[in-house]
């Protein structure tokens, strides 16, 4: 059997993308595949969603009219219920006082639980459109010219392929381009410190769920959780076959109990130059040095403690001086300085002083801070068209190709794959 699609990656954007062949060409064969039993990244982890550019849109796959366009077709599929904001021309005043920026985002907010359940209702309605989708099964290499795919249980011939694996399919993507001769450039990452305190302290999540603060340096806010929130730890496998830890932040729906604590990661970005070459590798390498640093865990460590240039120890996190117990406890107490380099540090830490005006409080010694927090955005294809096309019939999309950095962004990406496919 020769498949018309193959879509590996059942995230938003492998979602989008089959939906959009399906309205198209109800009879078209498609098979979607995912090494996971059931799909992972942002609409499994929290589900936040954002429907105002450019939050999600790289600029340099996106213009603001196009994002527009294709974002009024992901609401109209995705029916969000937008969450009110208030208050926002105060904080948006404060920040443009110290030199930064607060940008008004309309956003929803499924929580964990309810990603999950989004997730198993939009199989659901492909399955029963004919779309065979495959779990469980590892896509290990693509032979475009022979138009073949490998995968951990069998060998497939496809018609068009589009790959959407995700941050996490980053080494596969990498990979797959190499192997069918796809320029790219792999020189861009976000390397940042997930920041955990109680709502009282970061009381602008009570106005708006997740803040988008821009702070000069090329640093920003990221990924707000509050309410039913708590700081998790991902496994990743690194290009070498070895494992690393990297944090991030969820939360689950309203309906789910308050934890009392809010988080959100300030991350730095940075495009890196001669002579290092692949900001993947230089990513694994900060991750291994925080393994290394924190005993095979990631670091958390005490603002208090950091202001006075010690490390944080499990009796300082005991401390009657502190009032909330960290939600990721299998991480080591320690000293993130020696883990993270000072360019990153020292822009985070100024970032994070000028919030603490914004926000007052956010700096207050029993505030908890995570390391590494890594995002990969590295995967930079040359592309053919404006549908994220490389080669004739092969399309790479999402987050792990530089295409989107959040759901709705790797939706509208699906789409504009599906436009192309579908011609």
């Amino acid at each position: 059997m020769i498949y018309d699609c193959i879509i590996i990656g059942t995230g938003p954007a492998g979602l989008a993308t089959a939906f959009e062949l399906l309205k198209a060409k109800p009879n078209i064969k498609v098979l979607m595949l995912d090494k996971a039993r059931i799909s992972s990244g942002g609409l499994r982890n929290d589900c936040k969603m954002n429907f105002t550019y450019p939050v999600g849109f790289p600029t340099d796959c996106w213009s603001e009219e196009t994002a527009s366009r294709y974002l009024e077709r992901v609401e109209n599929f995705l029916q969000p219920e937008i969450l009110e904001t208030k208050n926002l021309d105060k904080y948006k005043a404060r920040a443009e006082k110290i030199g930064a920026k607060l940008l008004s985002i309309r956003q929803s907010h499924l929580g964990t639980d309810g990603g999950i359940q989004l997730i198993k209702a939009l199989t659901g309605q492909l399955s029963d459109l004919g779309v065979e989708i495959a779990l469980q099964e590892e896509a290990l290499s693509v032979k475009h010219t022979d138009k073949t795919l490998t995968t951990s249980l069998r060998t497939i011939k496809y018609h068009n392929m589009v790959i959407a694996p995700g941050r996490q399919g980053f080494n596969f993507l990498r990979n797959v381009m190499s192997e069918n001769n796809v320029p790219f450039q792999d020189n861009t990452i976000d390397v940042g410190i997930r920041i955990e305190t109680t709502i009282e302290r970061y009381s602008i999540v009570k106005d708006y769920y997740d803040p988008k603060f821009l702070f000069p340096e090329k640093t920003r806010t990221f990924c707000t959780n509050s309410g039913a929130a708590h700081v998790v730890q991902e496994k990743y496998t690194a290009s070498d076959g070895s494992k690393y830890f990297l944090v991030n932040g969820h939360a689950f729906s309203t309906k789910k109990k308050s934890s009392g604590l809010a988080n959100f990661a300030m991350l730095r970005s940075i495009k890196l130059t001669e002579p290092l070459a692949s900001g993947q590798d230089y990513a694994e390498f900060l991750a291994s040095l925080a393994m290394l640093t924190g005993g095979g865990h990631p670091i958390m460590q005490r603002v208090g403690d950091f202001r006075m240039g010690k490390r944080s120890t499990r009796e300082t996190l005991n401390s009657d001086f502190f009032d909330f117990k960290p939600s990721l406890s299998s991480c080591t107490p320690g000293d993130i300085s020696i883990a993270i380099p000072a360019k990153f540090l020292h822009s985070i830490w100024k970032a994070l002083k000028r919030l603490d005006n914004i926000v007052p409080g956010i700096l207050h010694p029993s505030t908890m801070m995570y390391y590494p927090e890594i995002k990969l955005y590295a995967n930079k294809p040359v592309f053919q068209n404006e549908h994220f096309m490389v080669q004739q019939g092969l399309y790479l999309i999402g987050d792990g190709a530089g295409t989107s950095r959040g759901i709705t962004a790797a939706w509208a990406s699906g789409i504009r794959a599906a436009d192309g496919i579908i011609g």
